[in-house]
């Protein structure tokens, strides 16, 4: 209890501090990315290196430190921008930084890991390949409703549980992470970060649902038939094991209270971004609107209600505990800080250290639906998938009608790789870190950041060169 007071009044004084800072600090300048080299993105390869490296080569270094190493590298960017570009700049950078991106998103997080961590899936499930695929199947289904974030926290657990007894089980956290945080996530706004900005910029709420359905359901298809294939060869391997104790408790959900509370994240990120009351705070510097104060506020609220409505026995035996969300909050903080200048470049498009990658989208002015699929997949992959997509939607024109017409397979190719190869690797996406934290927790051997693209890269890409000659070509 006095670690989650503590936590959540770190929140809430993050979602002040900002604002206090930005009220005497003045208007912050732009960083332009055209005059930066991409010497500047060193902190950041750096900082993933060391989410590659850190557990391999320093392991108990690692599991002390990891929070002051995110730090530093968020320095490293930080100090040198403060010398060369000045105090004005730096201290502009990390409160947008922190304000504008790593808070709404660490408070959407917390409030999906405390509000899904509150549910509970009574009596017993058993890991068999039958039951494994169908958890898979509608963990797949929800993402694109209740958000991949909300739908892999609610999941996660309950498949975590039905498998204690198996010795082979990292096959199926990474499966989970494929099709429930990531690809699962395609068919709505409210499934991923990168389409809900493209429903603020005018596309429609169900145009993503009628031009992914089939490219969605296919490779959904075809991951779980494999995800089916392999689980039935290494249960038979294990010899079709059985529960060593079996329960009397009747299947059901404890915490139901937490469903209504997961509705109303729900809710409350998709009013924020239709309800515009005209009243921001970009007089004192980086722009900050009323609804996103009140979102962020609300999701807070939220979490608190949960966490006193929920029986502290219902959250012991859902096996909840803070590390998961503290470890993310620990690294993405050096992530978002240190990313800065790689999304600045990126922004820049023609004109910045990244030209040759904008260059490939488009030939003879028309666009190149292939490379507008692997350039923002593969972006998204390593950088916040969001900006990433706004950078490709507005190097295709920027204009959701014409994108939506015209140009609807090049707003497909877009919104597919910035939603899809948000699987390749552990930061690609905000709930992969998260449920390799929670089955690490749970003592399954997850696999390093390197060894985890081996298996990404080794099973999706092959898929993404199928969608690439059936659809995007």
């Amino acid at each position: 209890m006095k670690r989650f007071g503590t936590f959540f009044l770190t929140l809430i004084l993050c979602l002040a501090a900002p604002m206090l800072a930005l009220a005497s600090s003045g208007h912050g300048p732009e960083l332009d990315g055209s005059k930066l080299s991409i010497i500047w993105v060193i902190p950041f390869v750096c900082m993933l290196l060391s989410i590659a490296l850190g557990p391999l080569t320093v392991p108990h270094f690692w599991h002390h430190h990891f929070g002051k190493v995110a730090l530093f590298w968020g320095l490293a960017f930080l100090v040198p921008c403060w010398i060369v570009y000045g105090s004005e700049m730096a201290v502009s950078q990390l409160i947008h930084a922190v304000c504008q991106e790593y808070l709404p998103f660490i408070i959407l997080l917390f409030a999906l890991f405390t509000v899904a961590g509150g549910v509970r899936l009574k009596g017993q499930l058993v890991g068999t390949p039958v039951v494994n695929t169908g958890i898979l199947a509608v963990g797949t289904i929800l993402a694109s409703w209740m958000g991949t974030t909300g739908a892999a926290m609610l999941l996660i657990r309950p498949l975590l549980r039905a498998n204690a007894h198996r010795k082979f089980r990292v096959h199926s956290v990474i499966f989970f992470i494929f099709l429930v945080a990531n690809i699962g996530g395609s068919l709505t706004p409210l499934g991923d970060p990168p389409l809900f900005l493209g429903f603020l910029k005018g596309v429609s709420f169900f145009w993503t649902t009628k031009h992914l359905l089939i490219i969605t359901g296919l490779i959904s298809a075809l991951l779980l038939a494999l995800y089916f294939v392999v689980d039935t060869i290494l249960f038979a391997k294990e010899g079709k094991p059985h529960l060593a104790s079996t329960s009397d408790e009747k299947l059901g959900l404890d915490g139901k209270i937490n469903l209504l509370l997961l509705a109303g994240v729900v809710a409350s990120v998709l009013i924020s971004g239709v309800w515009n009351p005209g009243v921001d705070f970009s007089k004192h510097g980086i722009p900050m609107t009323l609804n996103g104060v009140v979102r962020d506020i609300s999701l807070l609220i939220i979490a608190g209600l949960s966490w006193v409505l929920t029986s502290k026995e219902c959250r012991r035996l859902n096996d909840f505990t803070w590390e998961p969300i503290l470890e993310v909050a620990k690294l993405f903080i050096g992530i978002f800080i240190s990313m800065v200048p790689a999304i600045a470049i990126l922004r820049a498009g023609e004109h910045g250290a990244l030209a040759s990658v904008i260059a490939l989208v488009s030939h003879e002015g028309q666009p190149v639906n292939s490379m507008f699929f692997w350039c923002t997949g593969l972006l998204s992959s390593f950088l916040d998938n969001a900006p990433t997509y706004l950078v490709f939607f507005n190097t295709a024109g920027g204009d959701a009608v014409h994108l939506m017409g015209e140009w609807a397979d090049t707003l497909t190719s877009i919104s597919a790789g910035a939603v899809f190869m948000g699987a390749v690797t552990y930061i690609g996406n905000a709930p992969n870190f998260m449920v390799r934290s929670i089955a690490a927790e749970q003592g399954i051997p997850m696999p390093s950041f390197f060894g985890y693209m081996v298996w990404s890269v080794g099973i999706l890409f092959p898929l993404f060169g199928l969608l690439t000659l059936l659809f995007f070509m």
